[in-house]
């Protein structure tokens, strides 16, 4: 049985997380993933806008993901004594940084094998909030909720007859 291992803050869930947790999970038998708790978000110094108990519920509810548990260390090599994974998905950005060299070591002397998934360059947490951000600081020229809306004529039509 392949276990594999993946870890992530998981705020603002995203396409991107999606991606990640899918492509992991077609790789392997059983996906654990770590969802960073939020006292260790701080290490990147952000704060989650998403508590840790609600994003660690939204990833459990992913039909890709076999077990959800805290991440409440950085400590990967800590992690595998815990779960015991064959293989670890981690985001491109980190391919070839020193510390994930010194891991790739660590992990082939235990026959663990590191993928590397491209990250999702489109869509990201951050981006995420800095264009909620923006958008809340544009105050008056903000597009209320209604406006933001727009339905096919089609689908007002359902909706008007479904109310009738």
């Amino acid at each position: 049985m392949v276990i594999g291992y993946t870890t992530g803050v998981f705020d603002l869930f995203h396409i991107g997380h999606l991606n990640i947790l899918r492509n992991a999970k077609s790789l392997c038998d059983r996906l654990i993933v770590g969802v960073t708790v939020d006292e260790l978000v701080q290490y990147k110094n952000k704060r989650a806008v998403i508590p840790f108990e609600e994003r660690i519920e939204v990833v459990r509810a992913c039909r890709h993901v076999d077990l959800a548990v805290p991440q409440d260390t950085m400590d990967k090599l800590d992690a595998w004594q815990r779960y015991k994974f064959n293989v670890m998905f981690v985001g491109d950005d980190w391919y070839q940084n020193d510390k994930w060299k010194q891991l790739d070591a660590a992990f082939a002397e235990r026959e663990v094998r590191i993928l590397y998934f491209p990250y999702t360059k489109t869509t990201s947490s951050t981006l995420i909030n800095q264009t909620l951000q923006r958008l809340r600081n544009e105050g008056s020229a903000a597009v209320e909720p209604a406006e933001a809306l727009t339905l096919p004529a089609t689908l007002g039509t359902a909706s008007a007859s479904l109310n009738a």
